[in-house]
């Protein structure tokens, strides 16, 4: 997670899923979640204009600029980027379904530093109530 995150980034979008490092989107997928909060992803999370260009200043100031995330992905998904489905190739549909992870979206079900924007292997954890049959895919 880059330095200076704003106070109503975490507060705000990380109310509802994990508050995202801005690196992992191009600068135009971060434009276009910002101008459509109203409709996101099938949620109103509509917020003030202020707070909209404190977020969207630090989201563009940001954003990545590496190779894996040059295109934006598919609806400006982050679950849907060619990087993600590569990494997560081995994870079972029935996981992002299981009652502790609910969905490809929820990184912290799995990665104990997504909420500082560190996905290292290293700290990978067995979602909690998860039938072991699915392990295979933290044991790779």
């Amino acid at each position: 997670m880059p330095a200076g995150v704003p106070k109503a980034y975490t507060q705000e979008c990380g109310a509802c899923h994990t508050a995202y490092p801005p690196g992992l989107l191009p600068s135009a997928s971060w434009q276009r979640l910002m101008t459509g909060l109203e409709r996101h992803f099938g949620t109103d999370a509509a917020l003030d204009e202020a707070t909209v260009r404190q977020l969207a200043a630090w989201l563009q100031a940001n954003a990545g600029t590496y190779k894996r995330v040059s295109e934006a992905p598919p609806q400006d998904r982050i679950t849907q980027a060619a990087w993600f489905k590569r990494e997560h190739r081995s994870i079972d549909a029935a996981v992002w379904s299981h009652a502790s992870v609910k969905s490809a979206a929820n990184c912290a079900a799995c990665h104990s530093g997504a909420e500082r924007g560190s996905f290292s292997e290293r700290s990978l954890r067995f979602p909690a109530g998860l039938d072991a049959r699915y392990r295979r895919a933290w044991d790779d």
